[in-house]
């Protein structure tokens, strides 16, 4: 499969002006199943992004989805899409849309803006940005303990990177610590592609912090541990180290 991606679907227009459209639904997040069954490489698809030969996305609505699915074909123009998408989202209690999401004049989120309502933004002293089925483990747990000066921002489509949106979805934020958190080692997932794309949108805006800080799991060589007991203590350590509870 690695072939065929690096052949064809990332360099096929480059090489020969042949246009794909092809979707590809990739199986991606953290659940406690293994190494195998936990991530579909987002590092490696997105090291090969460049020239917007493809999208990349890492969806946490079914609105969004619908979107990005429809803008595929509605397009004058045809690129590889892959979509990772985790299987316990199928069945979660908040990831919903309501009707109007799909209605006439909506459109997909590139980044999708804090949802709750929070202190005064000059107020909020960190800004999460995250992406995928992450920002529902820490939404519960923000909603649990009553934060309030926390904000979570979701990156729906990683590539090509909405820098623009990003900016202007953080604008408000000019005080806050930025903190980047990811559910993958810190050699996998989007850090090492993400980094200093948003640390240039940070210095763009005269942020205070001029960088994001990294809270994930630590480097690893296998994606993700066998052990259930492991899982969930380190994901739950996540958790706490990017809401300042541990």
């Amino acid at each position: 499969a690695q072939v065929i991606i690096d052949q064809f679907i990332a360099s096929g227009e480059t090489k020969w002006l042949r246009m794909s459209g092809l979707v590809m639904l990739l199986p991606h997040g953290y659940e406690g199943q293994g190494p195998e069954h936990s991530s579909a490489r987002i590092e490696r698809y997105l090291q090969l992004c460049a020239e917007r030969n493809m999208w990349v996305c890492n969806i946490t609505t079914p609105a969004n989805y619908f979107h990005t699915l429809r803008r595929q074909l509605n397009r004058n123009f045809r690129k590889p899409l892959i979509v990772f998408e985790p299987k316990s989202l199928l069945r979660h209690k908040l990831a919903v849309s309501p009707l109007a999401d799909f209605a006439e004049g909506t459109r997909f989120q590139y980044v999708i803006p804090e949802i709750d309502d929070l202190a005064e933004a000059d107020q909020v002293r960190r800004v999460v940005i995250c992406s995928g089925k992450v920002y529902y483990d820490l939404l519960q747990e923000r909603r649990a303990k009553a934060i309030k000066d926390i904000a979570i921002i979701r990156l729906e489509q990683m590539y090509p990177f909405p820098e623009n949106t990003l900016g202007r979805v953080l604008s408000p934020y000019k005080n806050a610590d930025v903190v980047w958190c990811q559910e993958e080692p810190e050699n996998m997932g989007a850090w090492t592609f993400v980094d200093r794309r948003i640390e240039k949108v940070l210095r763009r805006l005269d942020m205070k912090v001029r960088r994001p800080a990294y809270v994930g799991r630590e480097d690893a060589a296998s994606p993700a541990t066998g052990l259930a007991k492991t899982h969930m203590a380190q994901q739950a350590r996540l958790v706490a180290t990017v809401l300042g509870i541990g």
